[in-house]
């Protein structure tokens, strides 16, 4: 009998740890090879461990919250080789189980579409598809509105007494504490200042308007807005290598390489892949590269080794509607840079007032490193290079 190790995959140096968060399977349980057995979080990202084999899950070493190291081990498989891969069966059981109760696997979002705001608001609070299975067959809101909280202190949600709903506790994932860490840490150690500035859309709004369908044949990726903006900061950090740079101790560290963090947000929190080389990079280069950071984020695949470094961060609050905002550092870079949503405004253009496509920018940088003048010089050649792309063809 041949029993196989389940192990804590290997954690790059700036992770210490991490947190078994699920088993997705129990002591003597069927598992194959490609079944995802269990879930670790580290501060930075969430991790499936998969089966090394197929077989038989004989013990379980480390229990849900546990803490454990890089290529501990996490439990023990008895290897069978009479274990058939079960992707395809599974796929059938699962059209099989759709069939049956379509209800129960309508996302939940696209369930409660169907009702009032107030409802929506009290079951998207308290979450729980069981109540939705007993609530869809009232077909009247009325009477829904009826049933809602009868329905609710069935399932513990509402306290009877005093008729309110309980509050939720869950603990903080490592990912929500090493954001709040690190926000913390931005705070108390540097000095943090913010200078802003506008730039006008329409040359790079015309540009995608033009290009985009030849862009998207040829490149299979759509043409966004974020590729522009690296394009522009790279060339910016090449006449501002101060913001290139951080601080350690009573040194300033100059980088040469261009390795742009990107903030993507998901569920757990906010994530900062890196564009590795980025001055290397095309435009489509850059455009698939982020939509395989937003693709992998989503689905929690991102790997470690993509979110470990970066010289500058661009965020992009304007995609949740944000008009104006002071992104906070990403230690230990020294500047972040904010966009903004694209919104029309009258603007004076030599005397002429034009209705125009303006984006605010923000320009978050520590003062112990960089002074006004270069904050503002940066974001000034970012606004130049964005309203002429021609700039960059002849480096200026």
């Amino acid at each position: 009998m041949n029993r196989i190790n389940i192990l804590v995959p290997d954690l790059p140096e700036s992770v210490n740890d991490a947190v078994v968060v699920k088993w997705h399977k129990k002591i003597g349980e069927k598992i194959s090879s490609e079944d995802n057995i269990v879930d670790i979080e580290t501060d930075k990202v969430m991790l499936e461990v998969s089966s090394p084999c197929n077989g038989v899950l004989d013990v379980v070493l480390e229990k849900e919250g546990a803490i454990v190291k890089s290529n501990q081990i996490l439990g023990k498989i008895i290897e069978s080789k009479n274990i058939e891969n079960k992707t395809r069966l599974q796929s059938v059981e699962n059209k099989k189980n759709f069939t049956k109760n379509k209800n129960f696997n309508i996302p939940f979002k696209e369930k409660i579409y169907n009702f009032t705001p107030s409802i929506r608001r009290l079951v998207r609070i308290n979450k729980n598809n069981e109540i939705f299975n007993e609530l869809s067959y009232i077909k009247n809101q009325k009477n829904i509105e009826n049933n809602i909280e009868k329905k609710l202190k069935k399932h513990s949600f509402f306290n009877a007494n005093e008729n309110k709903i309980f509050e939720n506790r869950i603990k903080m994932t490592r990912l929500r504490q090493k954001i709040a860490e690190r926000l913390l840490e931005t705070k108390n150690n540097t000095a943090m200042l913010t200078t802003f500035n506008e730039v006008n859309m329409q040359p790079i709004i015309s540009l995608r308007k033009k290009y985009g369908e030849s862009f998207e044949k040829e490149h299979g990726v759509r043409i966004g807005f974020m590729s522009f903006f690296v394009k522009a900061v790279v060339e910016a950090l090449r006449k501002f290598p101060e913001i290139n740079a951080s601080i350690d101790k009573t040194d300033i560290v100059y980088y040469k390489n261009f390795d742009i963090s990107i903030a993507v947000s998901t569920p757990r929190g906010v994530i900062t892949p890196v564009l590795r080389n980025a001055d290397n990079m095309s435009i489509a280069d850059i455009e698939k590269k982020i939509k395989d950071f937003s693709i992998k984020s989503s689905e929690n695949k991102i790997k470690l080794e993509e979110l470990i470094g970066g010289n500058f961060t661009i965020t992009n609050g304007g995609v949740f509607g944000s008009l104006m905002s002071t992104p906070i550092i990403n230690p230990p870079q020294t500047a972040i840079l904010g966009m903004h949503v694209i919104k029309e405004r009258p603007m004076a253009i030599n005397g002429i007032v034009k209705i125009l496509p303006m984006m605010y920018l923000a320009l978050s940088y520590d003062h112990r490193l960089i002074d006004g003048k270069e904050s503002v010089g940066f974001l000034i050649t970012i606004k130049n290079i964005l309203e002429d792309l021609n700039r960059i063809l002849i480096n200026i």
